[in-house]
């Protein structure tokens, strides 16, 4: 039997199911995220990049589907079924890091763009190599949800609208870090990748 691009609206029903499964599981862990550890002493050093990411998310989403629906001429025709296996695996894969690196970071993760003058250098775990890898875990899960939904213009929202936000939210982030821990937070900048080691 042949496997509709647009997953979430047509199809077979394991794939239909599967989808919608992980989608509610990556949803509810990042609404986990983002309503529970956010800052209570947040200031001004977010500078509404946090409401940028979550307004672009947003958009991203909506496109995505909206293009899974409305263009299946668009859809990623060849190896549909392996290429939703691997967008399965991203999203839980993603999930995963991105959950690592807030447990790896323990109290000092907010959502908000808060610094301590006493809070150490993280290097440890996922930061070891990277600076940022629970913003690498988010894109990899929305990019494998691109793909799951089976859509060229969809994986592309996904891909390019947050990864813009994220841009955005990281040069924020690490103009505060490096204001208020000064020099071994631009040591460790000097040792290490944003996203992903060896590119970027």
């Amino acid at each position: 039997m042949n496997i509709q691009p647009s997953l979430p609206f047509s199809g077979e029903p394991l794939y239909v199911g599967t989808f919608w499964a992980v989608f509610v599981l990556w949803n509810g862990a990042e609404l986990i995220l983002n309503t529970r550890r956010q800052s209570a002493t947040a200031d001004a050093r977010d500078r509404g990049s946090f409401t940028v990411l979550v307004l672009i998310l947003g958009i991203a989403f909506s496109l995505a589907f909206a293009f899974a629906l409305l263009l299946p001429g668009a859809a990623i025709a060849s190896a549909a079924r392996p290429l939703f296996i691997v967008g399965i695996c991203c999203v839980l894969a993603g999930t995963a890091l991105r959950w690592y690196a807030v447990v790896t970071l323990g109290r000092y993760f907010t959502v908000d763009v808060v610094t301590q003058a006493s809070q150490p250098v993280v290097d440890v775990g996922p930061y070891r190599h990277i600076r940022h890898p629970a913003y690498a875990g988010l894109l990899l899960s929305l990019i494998g949800l691109g793909l799951a939904l089976g859509n060229w213009p969809g994986l592309l929202a996904m891909l390019l609208l947050p990864g813009s936000a994220l841009g955005y939210r990281i040069a924020v982030e690490e103009a505060a870090l490096l204001s208020t821990l000064g020099e071994p937070y631009a040591r460790y900048m000097r040792r290490t990748w944003r996203l992903i080691p060896y590119l970027f």
